[in-house]
């Protein structure tokens, strides 16, 4: 496959003159602790500059998928339950116990939760996207991959940028930085970012469009070096961001109660209107301080980074979507017992504390090593309210607010403390000339517990108790812990100074979980045990300097056992809502990356990425699809593996139980990743004459195939095929740092959706089809304009 690749890329290419002058630019990343060219490194990593990602018009991590190969993105109401996935897996929990799969990294600093990934991008130097478990050099385990973005260090010469935007739905986007010398052996950066972007989905209700946010960030750095051999770097960062971005819409209403209910919005894919009394709101702020210091010895380097972390944030879901000031009858239906459900948030704030320590020898030498020390101290706090209003009495009317109801409402908090150590090491030995032995290991020790406190008692007077899976009360303090040794080996050859193949093996460790929400038992659910990954990967990469070309396949093989997902244990009948972490049996990812940058002529370049995931899980004792779960039928032996059933057995107690619908997963597809992606993006500039101006044109088309949105294998929620093409064009002055640009998002005007999921109001199974979705602000036709200044 290597060699086909390699072929079909550079044979066309070096068949033909390459004019002079046309090269592609050679990328330095930090992907193994230390600076090297990306086509030296033996990891599958894409690694993208901030002028790249501006002229994709790419703003935020949200957005990156369009950058990076096997990337992937699932929306959901809030931060805290939208995840990112690499090769298909990630960390989907709505809950605070467990660490990310995909980790962000930002200047080298760890972000605790995944709720911490969801952020705009301001004066950044390069995101680098790694893929496949990434657990010896990085601070925590990552099974899936790293995303690190490297943002820009002071400089000692006096300079500057601004850049503003504004695009259609009243988009605003406005950022800037200078940098500068202080004194001979001191710089400053400061950078800023503003967002005011409104709304594109209209309350039909309240009249205001929800969709939107506001978002502000501000970054400090200073850069001091007091002597030749040490550097320290002090950064302060500071994000906040409030909006109603985690709102779904009526895609399918096949129940007529439904359709009433929802009038007069009109549920399809071209649907934008919702109904609700209550904002989906999510509110967040984030600050970060770190050190960075750095000492040279002369045949190495020390480096120590200590940081702190806070992030807070406060999010609100108006569950039953639809507008309930009081509650209204909802008509006699099984799942009719939630009259009114808007009342469900509640905060969610932590803080990390984190040192590492590191030693690397200088690069160049027969054996090259990184090793280090790394420590992180948890503390979560979370806490939830929830209020159910159900209807009661007679002469209720189908919409109307009943005159009388009765309220179920709870809340509870809960302080989760994981404190984790470990020591890595990574080494490099060239065995013979060109080929190199790649070894690596980390061991690290684990300690989390949760103190929960859940006391049954109500919001308000007057109201019942919340009634939950686990009942009305619980109080208690569950500890866990664990040791665990990973590691890395492989081979590296160079073929020539500029090509070079890698094979490894790596070991893959996510660390255990508690559970953190309002419906655990916390004196007697078990942890989520730790997640392992046994992952293979063969690469090739390189450039070949007279086709203007570069390159990167990577082939791999990845098994996991005790997959940590979520899974729905809802039961539709009662109105109990329930999602328990928990661990699936396996899952195995495969597949290839080919991606690579082509610059035939000085005025045009292509870059590109193929990709197959073919990604699989097997888990039993899952919810089945809301509608097949009615016929589900009771059996005592002979289960089977992915069709519906109720089991029926008898306990330790030796009497008999019947399971609700419950289904045996084997091969089914993990969410939100696509077999096939394809993104292709051709850039033309040329200059203007002799004004020094010079014009541009870049298309961006990204084409992937359909996807699962539920581990569930629920047929209803899957995202056809579709294809995004979006265009820019504008004119830069390279000398006065001057630049205007328009374009185009969604060219094609094409609906696709960043999440699915079944209705709550009214889904049960015998109405199952009520499906909600999820729509990107670009999942309509976008347009706008940017103009920027450097100096």
């Amino acid at each position: 496959m290597a060699g086909a690749a390699l072929c079909a890329m550079a044979g066309p290419a070096a068949a033909q003159s390459v004019e002079a002058g046309a090269e592609v630019e050679e990328v330095l990343v930090t992907a193994q602790k230390r600076t090297e060219r990306l086509i030296d490194v033996p990891v599958a990593v894409t690694a993208v500059s901030g002028d790249s990602l501006a002229a994709k018009n790419i703003a935020d991590t949200a957005s990156l998928v369009r950058a990076a190969p096997s990337l992937t993105f699932q929306a959901g109401a809030t931060p805290s339950n939208t995840s990112f996935r690499i090769r298909g897996i990630g960390t989907s929990l709505f809950g605070q116990g467990v660490e990310p799969s995909v980790s962000l990294v930002i200047d080298g600093v760890v972000m605790a939760r995944p709720a911490q990934s969801l952020t705009d991008f301001a004066d950044l130097e390069r995101v680098e996207v790694l893929r496949g478990p990434q657990g010896t050099l990085f601070g925590k385990n990552a099974t899936a991959g790293v995303v690190q973005l490297v943002t820009a260090r002071p400089r000692h010469e006096l300079g500057g940028s601004v850049e503003a935007t504004a695009a259609s739905h009243e988009e605003y986007r406005i950022k800037g930085s200078i940098t500068g010398p202080i004194t001979d052996n001191l710089a400053g950066r400061l950078s800023a970012y503003y967002n005011n972007v409104g709304g594109y989905i209209d309350n039909v209700r309240t009249g205001v469009d929800e969709g939107g946010f506001e978002s502000f960030g501000l970054r400090g750095k200073l850069e001091w070096t007091p002597t030749d051999k040490l550097d320290l770097l002090l950064t302060g960062d500071y994000r906040m961001f409030i909006g109603t971005i985690g709102r779904p819409v009526m895609i399918s209403t096949p129940n007529p109660v439904m359709t009433q209910l929802i009038g007069p919005i009109v549920a399809s894919s071209s649907n934008r209107s919702i109904g609700t009394d209550v904002e989906t709101l999510s509110k967040s702020n984030q600050a970060l301080a770190s050190l960075e210091a750095n000492y040279d010895l002369g045949w190495g380097t020390l480096t120590s980074l200590t940081a702190y972390q806070h992030y807070r944030e406060h999010g609100q879901i108006d569950v039953d979507g639809l507008y309930t000031p009081r509650p209204i009858y909802l008509g006699s239906q099984p799942s009719n017992g939630n009259s009114r459900f808007s009342v469900n948030d509640g905060p969610i704030e932590i803080a990390n504390f984190s040192q590492e320590l590191r030693i690397a020898n200088n690069p160049g030498q027969r054996l090259s090593y990184v090793a280090g020390l790394y420590y992180s101290d948890v503390l979560i706090h979370r806490g939830f309210k929830r209020a159910i209003e159900t209807c009661a009495g007679a002469g209720l009317v189908l919409g109307q607010p009943c005159a009388t109801y009765v309220t179920r409402s709870g809340f509870h908090s809960a302080k989760l403390k994981s404190q984790h150590i470990s020591a890595f090491g990574q080494a490099e030995f060239e065995l013979v000339e060109n080929l190199k032995l790649i070894a690596g290991a980390r061991v690290q020790r684990e300690e989390v517990s949760v103190l929960g406190n859940r006391t049954g008692q109500p919001l308000s007077p007057g109201d019942l108790p919340l009634a939950g899976p686990t009942g009305t009360y619980s109080v208690g303090l569950r500890t866990a812990d664990d040791t665990a040794v990973t590691g890395k080996l492989g081979l590296q050859y160079k073929f020539s100074p500029d090509i070079q193949g890698y094979a490894t093996y790596s070991r893959g460790y996510k660390g255990l979980g508690l559970g953190t929400e309002l419906t655990e038992d916390f004196v007697r659910d078990p942890p989520v045990m730790p997640e392992h990954v046994d992952a293979y990967e063969v690469g090739l990469k390189g450039r070949i300097p007279q086709a203007a070309l570069s390159f990167g396949l990577a082939v791999y093989y990845a098994k996991y056992t005790d997959l940590q997902i979520q899974a729905n244990r809802s039961d539709s009948t009662t109105g109990v809502i329930q999602y328990v972490q928990t661990n699936a049996g396996s899952s195995t990812t495969k597949g290839f990356e080919l991606e690579g940058d082509w610059r035939p002529h000085q005025n045009f370049s292509l870059s590109g990425s193929l990709t197959y995931t073919d990604a699989t899980i097997d888990v039993d004792g899952l919810n089945c699809p809301l509608q097949f779960q009615a016929n589900a039928p009771t059996l005592t032996s002979g289960f089977p593996t992915n069709a519906c059933y109720r089991a029926r057995t008898t306990n330790g107690a030796g009497a008999v139980v019947t399971s609700g619908p419950i289904q045996d997963i084997r091969g089914g597809s993990l969410p939100a990743t696509p077999k096939w992606r394809l993104s292709l993006s051709p850039r033309y500039e040329q200059e203007l004459g002799a004004s020094g101006w010079s014009g541009f044109v870049q298309m961006d088309l990204t084409y992937q195939t359909k996807q699962q949105f539920a581990v569930e294998q629920d047929p209803l929620l899957v995202q056809k095929a579709y294809t995004m093409v979006n265009l820019s064009a504008g004119v830069r002055h390279p000398e006065r740092g001057l630049t205007a640009s328009v374009f185009v998002r969604n060219l094609l005007d094409e609906t696709y959706f960043s999440g699915m999921s079944h209705a709550s109001t009214l889904a049960s199974p015998q109405f199952p089809n009520e499906v909600q979705a999820y729509i990107p602000r670009d999942a309509d036709r976008l347009y706008g304009v940017t103009l920027g200044a450097k100096f």
